[in-house]
Formats: structure tokens, sequence, C-alpha cells
């Protein structure tokens, strides 16, 4: 047997056991089928020196995956894969629509199938009670999936049928492996309709008990940032790349090397049961961009809530190779002015050439207790209420308003009844 890199997802390297009539490793030489089965995900093999014995020394470094559910959580996946932004994580999709699974640019061997039987591979039909049977029929599969993460983000979309009934699922199973279990979802917009609407509510309960902490993104809240022209198509791509962005605010402080590390245990501990969390972004250029995409995180229209209310905040801030730590001092500053002071604060600082002039900040607000997210249909439906009850009910000027006079009914010689608009016309002489 020799240990070969193999390629899974995005990206991330693993050291797998490969079947071979010797047990060897080109660096160490001989290695014990102990020392085979003792790699761990992601582990590097180094010579201890020449001459020293043969060493295994294990990278620390946290393994995540990013596990799309539903048409939505699927999309969000592949957005993520194909922005290429998104790095040294390991991308999931999980459908019951085989059509859509088939389309996904995701590796083939990391989309799996839900409810196969039950299912037959034709979705479930906006039905969130048929996308949670489903992965419960596929709940072996599922761990499968799950196993060797150290953390793992589950994306959906609310209010349709398997991203609503399936990631409650996929997020139980995984807090039950001792995963740190992060939720990241959009609710629907208004015009989608109240029945999505109050299949969201219902799926959102159901997720927020199955993972350590619950990032909402309203999606009506994103209309607020787009130009009333935008197509339909790409206001759901603003909302797949929100979900990008977040996964790519909190994978990027673990696994990307900064000016200032945060190791996983620290985020672990910030998020850990922090229950209901929201996501602050901004981004600006020139001059004082730091402070300007700061203070447009902190005041971004995701956030339902201030930061202020906040027990817990993860905050990463992206700019180009010319980033001062002057101006990551200066966007420190304005977070910390706005948080609670005994909110516990975590935060990285990454370095991306390609982000030319640009400085990008996200925010991650964590604990805001059982605090139910904006969902617009439901909101509206009480603004539906008043109007009907408005047209029901007369205005004041119509209650104080007399009842028009009637004139007294007239009649010719022979007894016949004038009509009124004869009569009219002879009061006016015509």
């Amino acid at each position: 047997m020799q240990l070969r890199s193999a390629v899974c997802g995005a990206g991330f390297k693993q050291l797998r056991p490969v079947a071979h009539a010797s047990l060897q490793s080109p660096q160490l030489g001989p290695v014990s089928p102990q020392q085979a089965a003792s790699v761990h995900r992601g582990a590097v093999a180094t010579r201890a020196g020449a001459g020293a014995k043969n060493q295994l020394t294990l990278s620390n470094q946290a393994f995540i995956k990013v596990f799309g559910v539903g048409g939505g959580g699927s999309n969000a996946v592949n957005n993520m894969l194909n922005s290429g932004t998104v790095t040294s994580v390991q991308f999931w999709v999980a459908n019951t629509d085989v059509q859509a699974l088939q389309a996904s640019p995701v590796d083939p061997a990391n989309k799996l199938q839900l409810g196969s039987v039950l299912t037959r591979g034709l979705g479930a039909g906006g039905n969130p009670d048929i996308g949670m049977r489903a992965a419960t029929e596929s709940e072996a599969e599922i761990r499968e999936a799950l196993s060797g993460a150290d953390m793992v983000f589950v994306t959906a979309g609310m209010g349709g049928g398997t991203g609503s009934g399936a990631a409650p699922v996929v997020a139980r199973i995984a807090r039950e492996m001792g995963i740190l279990t992060v939720g990241i979802v959009t609710t629907p917009f208004s015009f989608e309709g109240r029945q999505r609407a109050l299949q969201a509510k219902s799926s959102l309960a159901n997720l927020k008990e199955n993972v350590d902490t619950l990032i909402t993104i309203p999606n009506d809240r994103l209309l607020s940032a787009m130009d009333s022209k935008v197509p339909i198509k790409d206001a759901f791509k603003v909302a797949d790349d929100v979900l990008r962005q977040g996964v790519r605010g909190i994978s990027d402080i673990i696994t990307i090397p900064g000016m200032v590390n945060v190791d996983f245990a620290d985020v672990r501990a910030i998020m850990t049961g922090a229950g209901s969390s929201l996501m602050g972004q901004g981004s600006a250029s020139g001059e004082d961009r730091a402070v300007q995409a700061a203070m447009k995180a902190c005041k971004s229209p995701l956030l339902e809530r201030g930061i202020d209310k906040a027990t817990g905040v993860v905050w990463n801030i992206t700019g180009p190779s010319d980033l001062s730590l002057f101006e990551v001092n200066e966007a420190a500053a304005i977070i910390y002015d706005l948080v609670d002071p005994e909110a516990n604060l975590i935060f990285g600082t990454v370095i991306d050439p390609t982000y030319g002039d640009q400085v990008s900040v996200t925010i991650i607000a964590t604990g805001f207790g059982g605090a139910d997210p904006e969902i617009g249909a439901l909101k509206g439906s009480s603004v539906r209420q008043a109007v009907a009850q408005t047209a029901a009910s007369p205005s004041p000027q119509q209650q104080r308003a007399p009842p028009p006079a009637l004139a007294p009914p007239s009649f010719s010689a022979g007894g016949i009844e004038i009509p009124e608009f004869l009569r009219r016309r002879r009061q006016q002489g015509k």
C-alpha cells in the first residue's frame, strides 16, 4: 500500500490509502499499516531529517465541507464553485431532483441523490415533508458524505420542498457526529407567495434546533440593494452570491493565513450553540476604503437588527496587497465602537491580489437568541388585512355625508309618471 494525494472537491487534498503490493511511502520509505491508518485528513508526510526515524507530522487545518441541499442550496454551491473564490473547502450537493444533480459542476463523487426510492429522482414537488422523508431514507449516505469534516455549512433556500425538508435532517446528522454545524439559508421573496413563506417559517424553526448557529438572509432585504431594473433571474443570482460571500467570509478566516491568524478553536468557541446569526457585507475603494467598507457592513440591509445586540461577532477584512495595518485598525475601530463591550469578537485579515483597489468587510453577528427572522410575504399579510378592513368600512367623510334628497315623483295629466330626466329638463326650461 502507498499513500497517494487525491484531489477531492474544489482543491482539497487528502492522503488516502491506495492498495499496493508494497507498504511504502515515497517520502518516508516503509510505513506500517498502523501508521498508514493513522494518517488524518489533510495530513502531510515529512521526513524528520537524514538518518532520523520516519515520522508522520499531521497538519491541524480544519476540514470544511459546504453542503448544498435542494435546488436553492445546490445553486449556491454551483455559484461558489464557478466563482473560484471559495477555496480550501469541499463542495457537496444533495437533491431529490436527478436532473438538477446532473447539471451541477460539482465533482460527481460529491453528488448525493436523496430518497431515490421515495421520489425516483423526480423531486419533492415543493412538499417539505417529502424532502424530510427523502433525507431520512438516505441517512446512511449523508453520514458517509459528512464523515471527516470538522465544520459543515448547510446551505439551502427555505420555502421549497427538498431544501426545507432535508436541510434540518442533514444538520441533525452533522451535529450528532460532533461537527460544528452552521446553517446559512435564504428566505423567499415576497413575490414567491404566502405558501412558500409559511413553509419557510416552519422549516427555519426545525433547522434552528439542529444547527449550532443559523445565518438567515432575507431575500426581500436584497431588493433594497438592487437596481429596480434587475431581471428576476439576476435577483436570484444575487441571493446565491450573498450565500457565497457568507461562506467565504467564515472559511477564509479559518483556512487562509492572514496578517492576524484565527484558528478553528476560536471560531468553534464563538459559534457553538450561538443560535440565530445575521450577516452584513460592505465593499469600498479609493480614499478611506476600509472605513467605508466597515460602515457599509455595519449598516447592511441584511442586518435585521443592530450588531450591538450580538453576543459574538466574527468579522473578516479582505483587500489587495497594499492593504495596510493602519486601514485594518480603522475598520476595527468602527466595528468595536458598535458592538457590546462584553461581546466575544474574533477577526481575520486576508490579502487577495485580485481585489485591485477594493476592500471588503464581512460581519457575522451571532447570539441573537430566539428572534424570528423576517419573511416578507408573511409580514405583508398584515398590510393586506388592513387594506381589506379599510375597504370594508366607510371613511369618516362617507359616514358624515347625508343621503341625497329624492325629488317627489311627478305625474302627467293622464296619471303617467314622468321620468326624472324629463322633469329636470322642464325645471331647466329646455
